[in-house]
């Protein structure tokens, strides 16, 4: 597909890959350039305001996405342990097992931890709410519930980072299998 047609959702896609590899500080313009197969002038056509515009939009994406595979599924019908595995399962395959980098947990370093801090704190706590939300409609006090939620959201992104870090994806599925099991044993299952 020539650049001048492709949708703006699939150069933020592109965009994200990268982010998701190198965070802000490490995303150069000449990578994103690449990753997109657009010209500086072009991205800036897309992005008025550069990189910070970039992320931006990576950010907007990525909630998107949560909201809809993980955030509103928590909060559905059906039974609320089903909802909670799936989230996992989700989550799982989402970051391919732990072998895939969270762009949430490289953007929480460097420069873009307070550029962007009102949305990366806006996502982690539209997660923990519809975690604690799923954990409630299961029979959990709103305390219980919520310091459950933040613990589950904590050790699955500090797995990630460990994954990440040990090139040692198993942490990741021990973590996530071990979450399942708390969230299970919290729901009465």
């Amino acid at each position: 597909m020539p650049a001048a047609l492709m949708p703006r959702e699939e150069v933020v896609e592109r965009l994200m890959k990268v982010v998701r590899q190198r965070g802000y500080d490490g995303a150069s313009l000449a990578e994103l350039s690449k990753a997109t197969g657009l010209g500086r002038s072009s991205l800036y056509h897309y992005f008025p305001d550069g990189k910070d515009d970039m992320v931006r939009a990576v950010l907007e994406q990525l909630e998107q996405g949560l909201t809809t595979l993980i955030f509103e599924p928590l909060r559905g019908s059906g039974p609320p342990r089903r909802r909670l595995e799936q989230m996992i399962s989700t989550i799982d395959a989402y970051y391919r097992g732990g072998r895939e980098a969270c762009v949430l947990g490289n953007l929480v370093l460097g420069t873009s931890r307070t550029r962007f801090q009102a949305k990366l704190r806006s996502i982690f706590d539209q997660w923990t709410d519809a975690v604690g939300a799923a954990l409630v409609d299961a029979g959990l006090s709103r305390a219980e519930a919520q310091a459950l939620a933040e613990d589950s959201v904590v050790r699955l992104e500090g797995a990630l980072i460990v994954a990440g870090g040990t090139k040692d994806p198993a942490v990741f599925a021990r973590t996530l299998k071990r979450i399942g099991a708390d969230i299970v044993a919290a729901t009465g299952g």
